[in-house]
């Protein structure tokens, strides 16, 4: 596994194709996260731009490999295990961007809530971390549902990708909306409210989609 993830790694910098969604989310932070304004409202903002942005890093390293070394990587390694590591490369690329949009949170925003009740940093940034971890969790398991294996023609995967993403962002229901609900509800009041159970929710729902995503690949390759 570490060979597919060196070799997915090296595949995602030589294409060039992760420039878009960084510099979509570079553009995301530059403009929702002002100099003062609440710390809590900001890592809400930086967290569910990250939504959409794990959606298409997962599309951009499962489609990646032209169809012959997909075959390749596949016979040499097993379907499954070469599958798993282009989900886990993407996840690994928005994990850095989601340390990133923490880190700029910390730097810009005032630790304080709507209504300048003093906020202590050091819990914001875990729950801020927490929420990130929470909407890249399911932008990564639309992504390994709306993409090949699951879906083979991007006239289908596409839309739907976007439709899911923008549902899972607004739907009540949703672990990603709890989480960024939490940090609005948390600004209001002036509290930090890690939502641990959300991540919870979504590191069961995107382990499962990988896992039918990964175990589809063998049938279809």
């Amino acid at each position: 596994m570490t060979a597919l993830l060196r070799y997915q790694t090296a595949l995602l910098i030589g294409s060039h194709r992760w420039l878009p969604p960084v510099i979509l989310y570079a553009a995301w932070l530059a403009i929702g996260v002002q100099g003062g304004s609440p710390i809590l409202d900001s890592f809400g903002y930086a967290a569910g731009g990250l939504l959409p942005v794990a959606v298409w890093l997962t599309r951009i390293c499962i489609t990646n490999e032209p169809p012959a070394a997909r075959n390749c990587a596949a016979a040499a390694a097993g379907p499954e295990r070469a599958h798993l590591a282009a989900v886990l490369t993407a996840a690994g690329t928005a994990l850095l961007l989601a340390v990133v949009g923490v880190v700029v949170v910390v730097l810009m925003s005032a630790p304080h809530s709507d209504h300048r009740v003093a906020v202590p940093v050091l819990p914001a940034a875990v729950a801020g971390l927490i929420t990130a971890l929470t909407c890249l969790l399911t932008g990564i398991a639309i992504g390994a549902l709306s993409n090949w294996p699951v879906l083979r023609s991007p006239a289908w995967g596409v839309p739907a990708s976007l439709t899911a993403a923008l549902l899972l962002l607004v739907l009540g229901a949703s672990p990603a909306n709890a989480a960024l609900s939490g940090m609005v509800t948390g600004s209001a009041h002036g509290t930090v409210l890690a939502p641990w159970l959300p991540l919870a929710a979504t590191v069961l729902i995107a382990a499962a989609a990988t896992a039918a995503a990964c175990a589809l690949t063998s049938r279809r390759s």
